[in-house]
């Protein structure tokens, strides 16, 4: 597979064209970025434990039924994803209140949600990704109801395996992003699972292992994505 010009730079992932017109290249960097880009750095070998810890992941899902854009990986922080037709709704699974949410609403930090929520938001920078719901996507044409319905079932369905699969690795998953694309009429898992793309905290003692550590300056990003690469990844040389 050759590695042509770079169809997007985003702000911690660089998506790349091939010679074969139905795979793209998916290129994890160790830039990171909060609060809209307001606040940005870099830690090391971040890209390669967010793309060993997405990989692992989407195997894991594949494993369990869900379709996703992931193919193979090209490098340690290169990702051989199909090329889907990104659905432009952010869709956000929270099992505990944590983040905005207790910012937005009455909600207690650490409480547990049962059933998760499951809330969409418009992937726009322009727009600053606004929170919207159904009616707003059915009428902006980001998606098809049919559509609505599948992706909700299927953000359960991936939270269902993840929760499991996390907790015996000592992980809990307050909240986590997903995106969906579109490919041969199917609708399949795109993006990341990682630990920008989530929060994780350590089940014994709560302490975030995730983007809030730089986010809320709560010490070394890179020691704590390196540990939960660690519980993740079997064998990963860190």
């Amino acid at each position: 597979m050759i590695k042509l010009d770079a169809l997007y730079s985003g702000k911690a992932k660089t998506i790349f064209k091939t010679d074969n017109p139905q795979k793209l290249i998916m290129e994890f960097r160790d830039s990171l970025t909060a609060f809209d880009g307001k606040k940005k750095s870099t830690a090391p070998k971040k890209g390669y434990y967010n793309a060993r810890i997405s990989e692992e992941l989407f195997r894991l899902l594949e494993e369990g039924g869900i379709k996703t854009h992931f193919d193979s990986m090209l490098s340690d922080t290169e990702m051989v994803v199909d090329a889907v037709e990104i659905i432009k709704i952010e869709v956000i699974v929270r099992n505990i209140a944590a983040g905005s949410l207790i910012r937005k609403y009455p909600f207690k930090p650490g409480q547990k949600l049962d059933p998760p929520i499951l809330l969409l938001d418009y992937k726009s920078d322009e727009y600053s990704d606004p929170m919207i719901n159904d009616d707003i996507a059915l009428a902006l044409g980001l998606a098809t109801r049919e559509e609505l319905l599948k992706i909700r079932e299927l953000a359960l369905r991936i939270n269902s395996i993840l929760v499991e699969y996390l907790n015996d690795r000592d992980l809990l998953l307050p909240d986590f992003k997903l995106e969906f694309g579109r490919r041969n009429g199917d609708i399949v898992l795109a993006d990341e699972i990682s630990c920008d793309t989530c929060r994780f905290w350590d089940k014994m003692t709560g302490e975030s292992l995730d983007k809030d550590v730089f986010r809320y300056d709560k010490g070394d990003l890179a020691s704590a994505y390196r540990e939960v690469a660690r519980r993740i990844v079997p064998g990963i040389s860190l």
